[in-house]
C-alpha cells in the first residue's frame, strides 16, 4: 500500500483546519462573546461597559415577561415537534410503500422545503387574512370568519401549522432513509408468523428506525426552541404576545430597547436549555441502543 506523502498530509490537514477555523470564528467565538457580554451592562451602542456579574440573570428570573416568552417557546416547540414527528412518520410510511411514481411524489412533498421561511410565512399570512375569512363566510362557519392570526387563542396553532407545512419534508426524507435500512426479511418472517400490521410496526419498524427517530427529534427540538421567522413574519409576536417566543424577546431587547446585555443573558439561558434537552435525548437514545 502506498504511503501518503507529506504533501497529501498537508492537504488533508489544510482541508480540516480551514472549516475548523471558520467554525471557531463565526460560531464558537460569537457564543463565548455573547456569554461574556451577558455579565456586563453593555447597551450595544457604546464602546464602554461595566462588569455586573449575575445581575442580568437575576433581572431575567424576576421578569414575568421572560417567563411568559419562555413558556410560549415551550408550547411552540411541543406543538411543532409533536405535529411534525407524527405527520412526517406517517408520510414516510406511505411514501415508502408506494409502488409507482415514488420519486415524483417525494419531489412534490419536498417543494415547500425549497422555499424561504419568510416567503412561506408571508404567503400564508395573506391566505389567513384574505382567503380564510371568505371561506368562513361562504360556509357560514363563525370560527373561520376572522383570520386565525387575529385571535390569541388560535394564532399559536395557526403559526405552528405553517411551520409544520414547510418543515415536514426533511424529517420525512430522513425517515424514508431509515425505513429502507430495515431488512425486508424481518417483515416477511413476521408475516409468515401471522404478525399484524401494527405488530410489525411496533416490534420491527420502531426499533429499526429508533436512531433516525432520535435524530429527527433533536433537530426539531432545536428548531422549535430557536424559531423566529414564522412567528415574527406572521404575527410579530402578537396578538397580545400570544406568539412572542424567546427569540423575538431577544431581538426586541437587543434592537428595540438596546439592552444587549439582557438579550445575551436570554440567549445564554436558551443555549443551556437546548444543550440539556439535546444531551438528555442523546443519552436516552444510547440507553435504548444498549438494551
Amino acid at each position: 500500500m502506498k504511503k501518503n506523502s507529506l504533501f497529501d498530509n498537508l492537504t488533508y490537514t489544510g482541508f480540516t483546519i480551514i472549516p475548523l477555523l471558520l467554525y471557531a470564528v463565526f460560531y464558537v467565538f460569537q457564543v463565548l462573546s455573547g456569554m461574556f457580554y451577558s455579565f456586563t451592562d453593555w447597551n450595544g451602542m457604546t464602546a464602554g461597559y461595566n462588569m455586573v456579574g449575575l445581575k442580568n440573570y437575576l433581572l431575567l428570573f424576576r421578569n414575568p415577561g421572560f417567563w411568559r416568552s419562555l413558556g410560549t417557546t415551550f408550547r411552540y416547540a411541543l406543538l411543532l415537534v409533536t405535529g411534525t414527528m407524527i405527520l412526517s412518520l406517517c408520510l414516510a410510511l406511505a411514501l415508502d410503500s408506494l409502488k409507482i411514481l415514488k420519486t415524483f411524489t417525494k419531489a412534490v412533498f419536498f417543494i415547500p422545503a425549497m422555499l424561504g421561511s419568510v416567503t412561506v410565512a408571508l404567503i400564508w399570512s395573506q391566505l389567513y387574512y384574505r382567503a380564510v375569512p371568505l371561506i368562513g363566510q361562504g360556509l357560514n362557519i363563525d370560527f373561520f370568519k376572522n383570520s386565525p392570526l387575529a385571535v390569541p387563542q388560535s394564532t399559536m396553532p395557526a403559526t405552528v401549522f405553517v411551520n409544520i407545512w414547510q418543515s415536514v419534508a426533511i424529517p420525512t426524507i430522513i425517515f424514508i432513509a431509515g425505513l429502507q435500512t430495515v431488512p425486508r426479511e424481518l417483515y416477511e418472517s413476521a408475516m409468515m408468523d401471522g404478525a399484524s400490521s401494527f405488530q410489525r410496526f411496533r416490534f420491527i419498524t420502531i426499533p429499526g428506525i429508533l436512531p433516525i427517530f432520535i435524530v429527527n427529534l433533536v433537530l426539531l427540538v432545536k428548531a422549535g426552541f430557536t424559531t423566529f421567522d414564522y412567528p415574527y413574519a406572521l404575527t410579530g409576536g402578537g396578538p397580545a404576545r400570544a406568539t412572542e417566543v424567546i427569540s423575538i424577546s431577544i431581538i426586541n431587547d437587543a434592537f428595540r430597547d438596546y439592552r444587549f446585555s439582557i438579550a445575551n443573558a436570554e440567549a445564554a439561558v436558551l443555549f443551556i436549555i437546548i444543550a440539556l434537552i439535546s444531551l438528555a435525548q442523546i443519552r436516552f437514545s444510547s440507553r435504548g441502543g444498549d438494551q
